[in-house]
């Protein structure tokens, strides 16, 4: 089994990402492995009721990538266990703005998960989005990537895992001291 950060721990994973071909084609829903499965957004789109049909809700997930559109997943929430967002490269920040939109404007609660090139670089800033677990790229390591979530003391901008900025929080605490 692969590691993952869940929840801010180190944590096996017993899910399977499922990935196109080199080639670009999909695999067949006869030939997903059995167990947890997390598969791509296009598969689940033209196989899920297949796909529903062949598993319970604690396995399985789909991953979005970057071009996919959140509010298209919207009303498959009741069948999965885990959302997922492909951030193909390191610069690429759409995933971000996924992870925000399905949190915030269409209230998932369930998992969120980031995978592909995620970095120690990035994790508290997707944690920030709303992700709370993290596929750390196989030849990084995941323990130090943990680290990244104490790297700040204060944050400034307001965000899904605490949407008061830093100058709303200060004048609260001012206030009830009475100053």
């Amino acid at each position: 089994m692969t590691l993952i950060i869940k929840n801010r721990a180190v944590v096996e994973d017993g899910f399977v990402v499922i990935r196109a071909a080199e080639d670009g084609a999909l695999p067949a829903v006869d030939a997903l492995p059995a167990g947890q499965i997390i598969v791509p957004f296009a598969l689940w789109k033209d196989n899920k009721d297949a796909i529903a049909a062949s598993r319970s809700k604690a396995e399985l997930g789909v991953w979005l990538a970057p071009d996919d559109e959140p509010a298209d997943i919207v009303a498959d929430f009741d069948k999965l266990a885990v959302i997922a967002v492909d951030f193909p490269v390191f610069r690429d920040g759409r995933g971000f703005s996924i992870g925000r939109l399905l949190r915030e404007r269409y209230n998932w609660t369930s998992e969120l998960r980031a995978i592909g090139d995620v970095l120690r670089d990035q994790v508290l800033f997707h944690s920030r989005c709303g992700f709370d677990a993290f596929a750390v790229r196989a030849d990084k390591d995941i323990n130090d990537a943990l680290n990244a979530f104490n790297e700040f003391s204060e944050l400034y901008q307001g965000a899904t895992d605490n949407p008061e900025p830093l100058f709303r929080r200060r004048r609260a605490v001012l206030a009830a001291r009475g100053a």
